[in-house]
């Protein structure tokens, strides 16, 4: 059986997690699926501009920073990822 690579397109969510927790400075566990980063996590807009430019540099993408206001989750941050990488 051939060995199995994972898509570029695709972000590893657990090493997105860990990310965002760094930036953040809190446990990888608080940063769940579905937490909200503004209400559960404090994000101010600062941080959150913090976590777009990681991330740009990271995935080597370019986020408008009209999704800052989209980014409220790790999830939503992940589908945005995935949607970048993807048209990459």
């Amino acid at each position: 059986m051939p060995e199995q690579t994972t898509s570029a397109a695709v972000p590893d969510i657990e090493d997105l997690r860990a990310t965002i927790a760094e930036i953040l400075d809190v446990d990888a566990s608080e940063v769940t699926d579905t937490a909200d980063f503004k209400e559960d996590l404090d994000v101010d807009s600062l941080l959150a501009l913090e976590i777009l430019v990681t991330l740009e540099r990271k995935y080597h993408v370019k986020m408008e920073e009209s999704n800052l206001q989209l980014m409220r989750s790790l999830k939503v941050v992940h589908d945005l990822l995935a949607e970048k990488l993807e048209t990459a």
